[in-house]
């Protein structure tokens, strides 16, 4: 029910809840996303600076090139049986150039939201709990993701980091609905020089944290030592889910990554997964309004 223009709202006081800074990254052509977004975020008191993000759909083949981006080595999506999409590459893309922001600017912990997630009741006082716990066992155990919403693929009870409450160990997770990540981590990930060897963004996490079930593709990475945890319970969802009405993804829809850039050994041994449906990664399909400083040519790259 819209809220009545005689009456005026009261909201929280919009906090970073004790990060540098939270990104909400969303498609410029995803407006009622980016609306319903605001909206949350706006009730829960919650200040995020809005990102728009890499749209496979606009990324040429050249721009691809330019970039340095191959495909990694026996890479082939274990659902669809496919090479990575356009739309796939610009997801990556979107959380890379956060990263990189994050180095550049010295951001010590920021939270990432994409713009297709629920918040559970009492998101904010959960929130700060869970980075008020990181922050006091970063004595013993220095985190550098913490996933705030994802798919776990074992329904064994997690293992939880010695003296949390709130707090387990990642295992091998899809999406990347919500995560914190730490500078340091952040510079774990871009050191991977992810570019060269790309797969999806859900799929490079869990390598990097040594616990994907994929050994083949873990071994074109080294050191995977990213310390990841997970908030146990988790804090949001995927507003949909696949077969739900009104669900779509822009990742799965887009064209695929040029055929010379990449290099599939479908020989490769990929391990099979028990699914359903709703396993599949949810969409992320953002354009950053940084991403022009990718787009220059691997000469000017290299001169910044």
């Amino acid at each position: 029910m819209p809220v009545s223009s005689y009456f005026s709202v009261p909201y929280p006081n919009p906090e970073k809840l004790g990060f540098d800074e939270i990104y909400l990254i969303n498609l410029k052509r995803r407006p009622l996303r980016r609306r319903r977004m605001l909206a949350s975020l706006k009730e829960l008191g919650i200040s995020v600076k809005l990102l728009d993000a890499v749209d496979g759909k606009s990324l040429t083949d050249r721009q691809v090139r330019d970039m340095g981006i191959k495909m990694l080595p026996g890479y082939n999506d274990p659902y669809g049986k496919r090479p990575l999409t356009m739309g796939e590459i610009g997801c990556f893309l979107s959380h890379y150039l956060i990263w990189q922001e994050m180095i550049n600017n010295g951001l010590s912990q920021v939270l990432i939201l994409e713009d297709d997630v629920r918040f559970e009741p009492n998101f904010r006082n959960q929130l700060r709990g869970l980075l008020m716990e990181a922050t006091t066992l970063s004595s013993r155990y220095r985190w550098e993701l913490i996933y705030i919403g994802r798919k776990r693929f074992h329904s064994k009870s997690m293992e939880m980091v010695p003296g949390a409450s709130v707090l387990a160990w990642a295992d091998y997770t899809y999406w990347t609905l919500g995560y914190a990540i730490s500078l340091s981590g952040a510079r774990k990930l871009v050191s991977a020089k992810p570019l060269e060897k790309m797969i999806a963004v859900d799929e490079f996490l869990p390598i990097m944290f040594n616990r994907h079930t994929n050994p083949e593709w873990s071994s074109h990475f080294y050191p995977r030592n990213l310390v990841a945890m997970t908030a146990e319970p988790l804090l949001l969802y995927p507003t949909h889910y696949v077969g739900d009405q009104g669900y779509f993804s822009d990742t799965e829809t887009t064209g695929l990554i040029p055929p010379d850039l990449q290099e599939v050994d479908k020989l490769k041994g990929i391990k099979d997964r028990k699914s359903t449906g709703a396993e599949i990664r949810s969409s992320c399909v953002y354009r950053s309004a940084f991403a022009h400083a990718l787009m220059k040519s691997p000469h000017d790259r290299n001169a910044t």
